[in-house]
């Protein structure tokens, strides 16, 4: 498996993104392969969106004062969180633990990290439709079939630093289904699966996070089992009844926690 960081200039709101792109690899020099799986950060999208948001004018709601006040977070950016999260389970100083889109993640994704001062990135509005229009554009340019995740970064419990998360994914199978299948000693798998999409982002994450401008990766040769089928956000999620996380942390989880 060989990665090929992509470099791109500063992205601002209403940039071309897609040909962005495309003409960074044409200048490149790289020719695009059937089985390519491009990696492009959230920030970047969410970017040429519009979705960075200025703070400083925003009035806060009481909840956001009472949260802000306990997890040492500006309360307009807590009001922020409260829009953007689907629910929020606690924090700890300067981070809520929300739910976004069945996904766990610090301040539902939203981050003051590649923003201008005194504002913040939101996630991507409607990624999984922007994955699908990139990866049909290579298509309709090239006549190969290629993957596309936008990725972002999160942390895992218990363990130090950030892995990548595939938060929407076109042309490939995003997880493989490796029950029924053997170990080494020959026993059935019972319950594993394999996170190709989160494991292929996490890949592309090391380069990002070297070079914040390599926003884009190209991956050649990954494992990946290509569809053309719309590839869903609940196709990488399970519900929280049956992760082990939550129903461990839902135990003991206190209805308020502010």
């Amino acid at each position: 498996m060989r990665i090929f960081p992509i470099k791109l200039p500063l992205i601002k709101k209403g940039d071309p993104l897609l040909n962005i792109i495309i003409e960074k690899v044409l200048k490149m020099n790289i020719k695009i392969n059937s089985g390519d799986v491009f990696v492009v950060s959230s920030k970047v999208v969410a970017t040429s969106q519009g979705r960075i948001v200025p703070y400083v004018n925003i009035s806060p709601s009481k909840k956001a004062e009472i949260i802000g006040k306990k997890y040492l977070i500006d309360p307009r950016i807590v009001e922020l969180i409260i829009k953007e999260s689907d629910d929020i389970l606690g924090g700890i100083p300067r981070v809520l633990l929300c739910i976004k889109n069945g996904v766990l993640m610090a301040n539902a994704g939203i981050d003051k990290s590649n923003a201008p001062p005194n504002h913040v990135v939101l996630l991507p509005e409607k990624p999984e439709e922007w994955a699908e229009k990139f990866r049909k554009s290579i298509y309709d340019l090239f006549k190969v079939k290629i993957g596309v995740i936008i990725s972002d970064s999160r942390t895992q419990p218990l363990r130090l630093g950030n892995v990548g998360l595939a938060l929407a994914v076109s042309g490939f199978e995003p997880v493989i289904d490796c029950r029924g299948e053997k170990d080494i000693y020959g026993r059935t798998l019972k319950i594993t699966w394999l996170a190709i999409a989160d494991n292929l982002a996490s890949a592309a994450e090391i380069l990002m996070n070297k070079n914040k401008k390599n926003a884009v990766i190209l991956i050649r040769g990954a494992p990946v089992t290509l569809t053309d089928r719309k590839i869903r956000l609940t196709d990488m999620c399970i519900p929280s009844r049956e992760c082990m996380y939550m129903r461990v942390f839902n135990n003991w989880r206190k209805t308020n926690f502010y």
